[in-house]
């Protein structure tokens, strides 16, 4: 049979020519695939260099501990289901609590130690069981941080809290501030919490990424990073989010958006004076205010309000 359907005979110049024709392309398929692997080796380098210089800034030392602040508590290590062990502290709360217990879910910079001002202020305004821990690669913590690291550190904070002798595991509620925010939501699509409270958060690194930097193609390389905006969808929990107004961080916008993404029961505070690590300073009353209702809400059972 004929390798021309139109009937053209065959000389040694066609094919020639078509053998030149099929190594081009192989030539070509190869250079392309090399470059779409030099590509993607590319992008897990762009991204793992910026995890480590700008997503997490972790520090060693302990500065401080609950003690300083005249609480009660204990040092606690426990370890991931992959072998990292990691340091937190354990605060228990008064009798009067209904036996509901906090996971705090810090941001990105210091350790747990940078917290305990605010913890004692917690503790003695909710009186709520408060366990407070480090990513790896924080504090006492051992391993590099990562954002899947920090989504494993959440399950084994949460299965450690969950085993406590005296916890009920079905009256803990997730407290994340910041990228804290993110990580106690992905733990929310696994584990429902009794309740889920979000302290200036973002809809995704890729949301950020695209506001810093309009005019680079940095949400496609970030692409679902962090991405609680569609994570949160799957979440049906009593919601709280607060946002600082003067926030110079995270936009107010990126918390809004978050919010309504969120299923209802939901509740948004928006705080004039503050930005984004004084929420418990200049937060004022309206900080307080909002956390003591929900913790009440929830405490007793209760559903919140969409505001």
């Amino acid at each position: 049979m004929a390798p021309f359907a139109s009937g053209t005979p065959v000389t040694s110049g066609s094919i020639t020519r078509l053998r030149r024709i099929r190594r081009t392309w192989r030539i070509l398929s190869i250079i392309a695939t090399g470059v779409a692997l030099g590509l993607a080796l590319t992008v897990g380098i762009l991204w793992s260099q910026l995890e480590r210089r700008y997503i997490f800034f972790p520090t060693a030392e302990l500065q401080f501990t609950p003690a300083d602040a005249g609480l009660q508590y204990e040092d606690v290590s426990f370890h991931t289901r992959g072998g990292r062990q990691l340091q937190g502290w354990y605060i228990p709360g008064t009798v009067d609590t209904g036996n509901t217990t906090w996971i705090w879910f810090h941001g990105n910079g210091g350790n747990i130690s940078h917290r305990v001002d605010e913890l004692a202020m917690l503790h003695h305004r909710l009186g709520v069981n408060i366990f407070i821990f480090d990513y790896q690669g924080y504090g006492r913590s051992q391993g590099e941080p990562t954002e899947q690291g920090t989504y494993q550190d959440a399950r084994a904070a949460l299965d450690h809290v969950s085993n406590r002798p005296g916890i009920d595991p079905s009256k803990i509620v997730y407290f994340g501030k910041s990228l804290g925010a993110a990580v106690a939501v992905e733990l929310a699509t696994e584990k429902l919490p009794a309740g889920l409270i979000l302290v200036s958060p973002f809809s995704s690194v890729s949301d950020m990424a695209r506001r810093a930097f309009p005019y680079l193609p940095v949400g496609w390389l970030l692409k679902d990073r962090y991405d609680s905006a569609s994570r949160i969808r799957r979440v049906q929990t009593p919601l709280l989010i607060i946002h600082g107004a003067q926030d110079e961080m995270v936009p107010v916008d990126q918390g809004r958006a978050l919010f309504e993404a969120a299923n209802d029961p939901k509740i948004f505070r928006l705080l004039p004076g503050a930005g984004h690590n004084d929420t418990h300073i200049n937060g004022g009353p309206g900080y307080w205010d909002a956390l003591e209702e929900f913790s009440a809400s929830i405490t007793a059972g209760r559903q919140g309000t969409a505001d």
